[in-house]
């Protein structure tokens, strides 16, 4: 019986020929993730356990992404135990303000992770990096303790799902809306410890920034990971970039999975998640029989923070104005990203239109800062969650979309098929 990618690579890193789902084994870790929440968890547990120093100071990237710059003095106080860790065991991969970005858009930008990687991260989308080609998967701070101190993690083996791609996508339909489509069809739990594979003709059509964001919201499906096949498209995205000599796995003709569901990627139409979660789909021309007025939008995150997120979002606004109600606030992934905006003139049409265009942090994805909701507001947002009170008051709504859809929602007020003109 033959494996499928994930199990490839989960078997290389423990070590065996051949593992099947259900099958608990341990495996070598490549990278161990942490940001300024997660990681002084695990700094307290690594210390409580009497460690002496950590595995290997090249494969661990602590980020100080969701409180940076720092909101307040709790915020201040881990960032600073943090700090002193990475300068204490002299990691190598640890970025702070001016060099930070957003963990799962800087990650992959910086080479730190790529294909045939096994990768934990303390943050439950870690899965992002399976679009690189990658087994990465969301684990608790204790867990991320022990592996900083061993390399190690214990996995039961996912069995899998795969996802067959056909077709391309239309103008302003993107990674965002295949992703929303298929947490729609298969609801918050339809892969509940199960490996997302991606797989068929479609997928060479898709950019590595619509992959990245399709493997991010892997989880939102209750997924163990999300993983793409490494072609063309991943090894020029790798090539110069990625620290270390790519390691391709592909599945076996015969790898088994649990079902096979069909995605014709040209059929899709732009796609919104309703309050108050992302299985709540509707399609844009589902959503023009309401008019949701809304008070805020909100462009970028670890799901759509990236260029071609940017890049759409500055399409559709040029030379246009947001509307007066809405506060419109546009987040670049990483440094790097925020720098080809400037040079772009993406930024100047952002603050011309009317938005605020801010330095690179998760801010408001998880109500930490930088525009969170008050009672009764509404929210449009290319964020990966929209649970009751995830960006501020209980009472708030969030509505998920692709960088289209809240670009062009910015400028009306109300929810808006950026397809028509």
């Amino acid at each position: 019986m033959g494996m499928t990618m994930t199990q490839k690579i989960l078997a290389a890193h423990a070590g065996l020929d051949y593992v099947e789902a259900g099958q608990l084994i341990e495996a070598n870790l490549d990278v161990v993730l942490g940001n300024d929440i997660t990681s002084p968890v695990a700094i307290n547990q690594f210390e409580k356990c009497g460690a002496k120093n950590v595995f290997d100071k090249e494969k661990i990237a602590l980020v100080m992404d969701h409180f940076t710059p720092n909101k307040d003095i709790k915020a201040a106080e881990q960032c600073r135990q943090v700090r002193n860790f990475a300068d204490k065991y002299d990691i190598k991969n640890y970025f702070d303000v001016g060099q930070m970005g957003i963990e799962h858009a800087l990650l992959p930008e910086q080479g730190v992770v790529g294909p045939g990687d096994a990768i934990i991260g303390a943050d439950s989308h870690t899965c992002t990096y399976g679009a690189l080609g990658a087994f990465s998967t969301g684990v608790g701070s204790t867990d991320m303790a022990c592996a900083m101190i061993t390399g190690k993690a214990w996995f039961k083996v996912p069995s899998a799902i795969q996802v067959e791609l056909v077709g391309s996508l239309q103008k302003f339909v993107s990674g965002k809306d295949v992703i929303l489509h298929l947490i729609g069809m298969i609801g918050v739990d339809g892969a509940l410890y199960r490996s997302l594979e991606f797989t068929g003709p479609g997928v060479a059509s898709l950019s590595m920034d619509d992959r990245l964001c399709i493997a991010n919201m892997a989880i939102e499906a209750g997924a163990k990971n999300g993983i793409f096949p490494v072609d063309h498209v991943t090894l020029a995205y790798c090539k110069d970039r990625f620290q270390r000599e790519p390691k391709i796995f592909a599945a076996d003709d015969d790898a088994q999975y649990d079902e096979t569901i069909v995605i014709d990627l040209s059929a899709l139409r732009p796609t919104v998640a309703f309050p108050h979660l992302p299985e709540n789909t509707r399609t844009i021309d589902e959503v023009g029989q309401h008019q949701i007025k809304i008070d805020q939008v909100v462009i970028g995150s670890c799901t759509n923070g990236r260029i071609e997120d940017l890049q759409v979002a500055a399409e559709i606004l040029k030379d246009k104005k947001v509307a007066k109600h809405v506060r419109c606030i546009i987040i670049p992934g990483t440094q790097s990203i925020y720098l080809h905006a400037l040079r772009q003139g993406w930024a100047e049409i952002f603050v011309q239109a009317g938005a605020v265009f801010s330095t690179p942090t998760c801010g408001p994805c998880l109500g930490g800062h930088m525009g969170i909701l008050g009672k009764g507001e509404r929210a449009v947002s290319t964020t990966n969650r929209n649970f009751v009170g995830r960006m501020g008051h209980t009472e708030s709504e969030i509505y998920l979309s692709s960088p289209a859809v809240a670009a062009a929602s910015a400028l009306t007020g109300y929810i808006t098929d950026p397809t028509k003109p």
